[in-house]
């Protein structure tokens, strides 16, 4: 398994998380990728956006699938002037990990977690493991207590 499925899954394990990384047969870059190999409605993917505040800190957003992020709606809710959408090198130095696979969890340091209220739908929800052909199963209020995320409606 590759390192950063195996840095997730000890996170999951010292958080006493049930769930487990699962390698796809495919890569799952999206959520719409993800959902059609796990089984699921899309809105049941928890899809991991990075983004840049204007201070140039790195935040993690958290949303269904099934939805778009505000960014306007979001800057506000964290106090920073502008949100953009991070560079593949600004998402890998604050993650450790490449835009298609970003987990949730086992970054370099803590990053401040958004995470989308609409997840809250879905009894099971399903986020990237690490790359882009894994993925594990929790719930809603699992990652919000695994990122130590605050809960919003970003959409």
């Amino acid at each position: 398994m590759h390192a950063n499925c195996l840095a997730v899954d000890v996170a999951l394990t010292e958080a006493g998380v049930a769930g487990r990384v699962r390698i796809l047969e495919a890569a799952a870059p999206t959520a719409a990728a993800a959902a059609a190999l796990v089984g699921v409605e899309v809105g049941a993917i928890a899809n991991s956006l990075v983004f840049a505040t204007a201070e140039d800190e790195p935040l993690l957003v958290l949303i269904s699938g099934a939805h778009r992020v505000d960014t306007a709606k979001v800057a506000a809710l964290v106090g920073t002037a502008t949100l953009s959408r991070a560079t593949p090198e600004f998402v890998h130095a604050a993650t450790g990990q490449r835009i298609g696979g970003v987990a949730p969890v086992a970054h370099p340091r803590p990053l401040r977690t958004i995470v989308d209220t609409a997840l809250g739908r879905y009894p099971t929800v399903w986020a990237a493991g690490g790359i882009a052909h894994a993925v594990f199963p929790t719930t809603f209020d699992e990652l919000v207590r695994l990122t130590g995320g605050e809960a919003a409606d970003v959409a």
